[in-house]
């Protein structure tokens, strides 16, 4: 029996909820929304990638089998496809290509002092 916290929900700690929220303010991301709103979307995104989900049949299939673990990530409940389709399309791009970069930049200052293992006469 699992008495921690799963395994997505340790991963969506290192994710700076604040700056995201910030980041879609400055782009009105979540503007009208009244089904899904950019922080559950990438939740959802990112375990569909963490669980190699290929379609939004899969995903919305894969969450349906997941049902009672969906409020521990973070989640309200089973999405539609159709839902998750809507909202991708509504939303821009440019709210997640900042999230990443954020994202990039803390890894970066994690793994600064560690050796790469690569023997290279110059710098990367």
């Amino acid at each position: 029996m699992n008495v921690g916290k799963t395994l997505f929900t340790q991963v969506m700690e290192y994710v700076p909820w604040k700056t995201f929220g910030r980041i879609i303010d400055r782009h009105g991301g979540d503007a009208g929304v009244r089904a899904l709103d950019c922080a559950n979307l990438f939740r959802v995104m990112a375990f569909s990638q963490l669980t190699w989900r290929e379609s939004l049949r899969d995903i919305e299939s894969c969450l349906a089998a997941n049902q009672t673990k969906l409020f521990h990530m973070g989640l309200s409940g089973v999405l539609a496809r159709a839902t998750l389709s809507d909202t991708q399309n509504q939303r821009d791009w440019r709210i997640y290509h900042a999230l990443a970069m954020r994202l990039t930049v803390r890894a970066r200052n994690l793994y600064t002092k560690e050796p790469t293992g690569l023997e290279l006469d110059a710098t990367v």
